[in-house]
């Protein structure tokens, strides 16, 4: 049962997976000190940190198609869920290509290897139930879409790939015991027994 602080949630923790999992050396060959954050569009405006790092940017959310109408089984008079795909712009600054590179290429290849994060990877504020996952996928954004998001950013184009993060599913606000079920009780009138 994830609560609005799940959106958060979730960019927060892939960027936290991302930094905690992040090696200094791979095979005897030192990796670029690199850093990674999860980014709002007014970080990304003005002078730009030329540091190593990799930035993941919350560009869009969609409500996902594939579950627009389910509602939690045995529920029927309770509002449904809210179901998003959350779609990021993860990009690699570096003032070098060596760096820029590596840190993408390391990134990348570290969410295809793991591409579940589970309630014990999600940052608890979100409120998720043990049984839910979040699937994060490469998504295929077309030449036109890329620029047309740098475009509306105020840097100029980053080494950047896209990714979806999916199902992020958003629980109603209800109060549990305004629906409590209905205790019926059998009466019987009659005569009763040794009068």
């Amino acid at each position: 049962m994830a609560n609005v602080f799940a959106i958060h949630s979730v960019g927060n923790s892939i960027a936290a997976f991302l930094r905690n999992t992040y090696p200094q050396q791979i095979n005897g060959t030192d990796m670029p000190t690199c850093s990674f954050e999860l980014v709002s569009s007014g970080q990304l405006a003005g002078d730009i940190d030329e540091s190593t790092r990799v930035t993941l940017y919350l560009y869009r959310l969609t409500i996902n198609e594939h579950s627009r109408q389910a509602r939690r089984s045995g529920s029927e008079s309770h509002a449904a869920s809210l179901t998003l795909d959350l779609h990021y712009l993860l990009t690699a600054w570096a003032a070098n290509p060596l760096d820029e590179q590596v840190a993408m290429a390391w990134a990348m290849r570290q969410l295809h290897q793991v591409p579940v994060l589970d309630a014990s990877a999600l940052s608890p504020d979100g409120g998720w139930a043990r049984d839910e996952v979040v699937q994060v996928m490469p998504a295929e954004l077309s030449n036109e879409d890329v620029m047309r998001i740098w475009d509306a950013l105020d840097p100029a184009y980053r080494l950047s790939t896209s990714y979806v993060a999916r199902v992020v599913r958003l629980d109603p606000d209800i109060d549990e015991a305004a629906f409590r079920p209905v205790v019926a009780r059998r009466h019987a009138f009659g005569e009763e027994a040794g009068a």
